[in-house]
């Protein structure tokens, strides 16, 4: 059964008229990029497939079921999403804010126990700011912040991740450390996890990515398997930019042409 599923889904994207409906299914264990250039609708995407947007038209389903028949809580432990952009709404540290990944799996007033704890200070570990648990989210850099926002997700544990520019302000290493963390969790025996994330890197989604989807500025959109959309003429389309292209490792590496 897929994971997340789209059917005739039609995105409420500000001051365009219509759009394509979108029918898509991702599976456990498989890894989805979104390309497109600003202002195609990525993010709004993202939003209508959490349930945080309605839809001009279709609906989405999470294992099967209408994502408009759950509950909040019972989306929240299903599905986490990774925002583009985040608003500190209260001092916090870096623990708490962990920790706030735990919050759809405890009830009303109830304290995190030593287990929340554990999985908050191992996915701080995993994303390289376990050493600022004690700071306070406000005199975070960016990369910090962003590193933490994935670290919060982890300890969520969703079964479906939704990632908006996951690498955003990340440096060349922790790029590749955030890319893989994604990866691990679509392919995790016996999680059963899907990966979606809207990406502006070719470079990445090439790597690590299995299948695509593209989003065009007029609402037109197509999507497969990776090297299926790859295509050079497809991307120049979409991008309205020159490329030139080469293979390193096994993978196409894109590059604009002035």
């Amino acid at each position: 059964m897929s994971r997340l599923e789209a059917r005739e889904l039609v995105i409420d994207v500000p001051g365009r008229r219509s759009g394509q409906a979108l029918s898509f299914s991702i599976e456990p264990g498989q890894v989805w990029g979104v390309l497109g250039p600003n202002g195609a609708g990525k993010t709004t995407l993202l939003h209508t497939l959490a349930g945080l947007r309605a839809p001009r038209g279709g609906q989405v389903l999470i294992d099967g079921r209408p994502l408009a028949a759950l509950g909040r809580r019972q989306v929240a432990r299903l599905l986490g999403l990774v925002f583009q952009d985040r608003q500190d709404g209260f001092p916090a540290t870096v623990r708490e804010t962990a920790l706030i990944g735990r919050h759809p799996w405890l009830s009303a007033w109830q304290m995190e126990g030593g287990e929340d704890l554990r999985l908050a200070e191992a996915a701080l570990e995993r994303l390289d700011v376990d050493h600022l648990a004690e700071r306070l989210v406000s005199t975070l850099s960016g990369g910090e912040r962003q590193r933490l926002a994935i670290a919060t997700v982890l300890t969520q544990a969703p079964r479906i991740w939704l990632a908006d520019e996951p690498t955003n302000h990340l440096d060349l290493h922790h790029q590749t450390a955030v890319m893989a963390l994604l990866a691990e969790q679509a392919a995790e025996a016996g999680e059963g996890r899907a990966v979606m994330m809207c990406l502006h890197d070719l470079n990445l989604a090439a790597r690590w990515c299995d299948n695509l989807l593209l989003l065009y500025p007029d609402g037109e959109a197509c999507w497969g398997p990776r090297d299926a959309m790859l295509e050079p003429a497809a991307l120049e389309a979409l991008y309205g930019q020159r490329l030139a292209t080469a293979e390193i490792d096994g993978a196409p590496v894109f590059v604009p042409v002035r």
